[in-house]
């Protein structure tokens, strides 16, 4: 992590634990807002103002977090207004890196080798992970926000007549969407990492119930409600659960031992993920080559750096899977 602006140790997955051994996220440290008028946020400074070209996202594919804001992005038709740079799917010692791997990128717009470098440039002392995504501004040289559910909720409703019509965040389900995420985020999003990073046997097992209770709910609730998480209508929430279920069979189910069952093994949520898949734009954004590359690069968790040639899933053929994971073209 960086240190008063200074790199300090080889990058480490676990960020920090609680008393019983659980894995604990870093709190994201930049959280201003784009606005259609530039007006300040729910957090943060006025002054960002909703511009064609002003902004950059720089994202991992192998990142459901950066994945969010990728699909946000695609979906509210803003590739034309904000434009993205990926960095390689494997982690180096210094965390994540530009390069010339098939699906990334070197970052022309600030020059820099490793992302921890746009950090600095926005904060020369700055203390903290260096952690994707990142929204830059281009005019004032800093980043405006790395917390990719503000992100997310900036591409939807914060680019004004910029972005499509489309609501990701509709007003009456609001209370219902916020509520639903508050559950399934700490049990799965989260979760899988919690039960892949716990660092004893009781936070595992804790975990491990967390992320099969949730997968257990939601096969319900798909049964019952489909075709998405609040029927009809595509929503926020279900772009927060996507980016987890995309993953699971590929990483989580054995990387970070959620073996308890695969996600083909749920027919409910396997059919939701293949509906999802064939939603405009967002099949686009995946790259599983990218995911598993990534993944298994985690010292830590595959000291060889193995990767795995499967698995073999149905609807979920890497091949048909591989691209450039942004919706740019080819």
């Amino acid at each position: 992590m960086l240190v008063d602006g200074k790199w300090t140790e080889d990058w480490q997955p676990v960020q920090a634990t609680d008393a019983k051994g659980g894995f604990v996220r870093q709190v994201s440290g930049f959280r201003n807002w784009i606005t259609p008028d530039g007006a300040a946020g729910p957090s943060g400074e006025s002054g960002f103002e909703a511009e064609a070209g002003r902004y950059h996202l720089y994202v991992a594919l192998v990142c459901p977090w950066a994945s969010r804001t990728l699909i946000t992005r695609k979906l509210k038709q803003l590739e034309t207004v904000v434009s993205v740079s990926v960095v390689e799917p494997a982690l180096s010692d210094q965390g994540w890196r530009f390069g010339d791997y098939p699906g990334s990128d070197r970052d022309t717009l600030n020059g820099v080798t490793y992302l921890h470098e746009i950090y600095t440039r926005a904060d020369p002392v700055h203390t903290g992970r260096a952690t994707v995504p990142v929204l830059w501004d281009k005019r004032r040289m800093t980043i405006v926000n790395n917390e990719s559910a503000d992100i997310v909720r900036m591409f939807d409703i914060g680019f004004g007549a910029l972005a499509s019509r489309m609501e990701l965040y509709p007003a009456p389900l609001q209370a219902d969407i916020d509520a639903l995420d508050a559950r399934i985020y700490p049990s799965l999003n989260n979760g899988v990492y919690r039960t892949g990073f716990a660092t004893t046997q009781g936070a595992y097992e804790a975990a491990f119930a967390d992320v099969f209770g949730m997968l257990d709910e939601l096969e319900v609730r798909l049964g019952e409600r489909g075709p998405y998480l609040f029927g009809d209508a595509l929503t926020e929430a279900d772009v927060r659960l996507f980016v987890t279920l995309v993953r699971f069979d590929v990483a989580y189910h054995g990387l970070f031992k959620c073996n308890l069952r695969r996600l083909a093994d749920y027919p409910a949520l396997s059919a939701y993920l293949s509906r999802i898949l064939l939603v405009p734009g967002i099949r686009e954004t995946v790259d599983i080559d990218h995911i598993k590359r990534g993944y298994y690069s985690i010292k830590a968790l595959n000291p060889n750096g193995i990767v795995p040639l499967g698995p073999d899933l149905p609807g979920l053929d890497p091949v048909t899977l591989h691209g450039n994971g942004t919706g740019r073209s080819s």
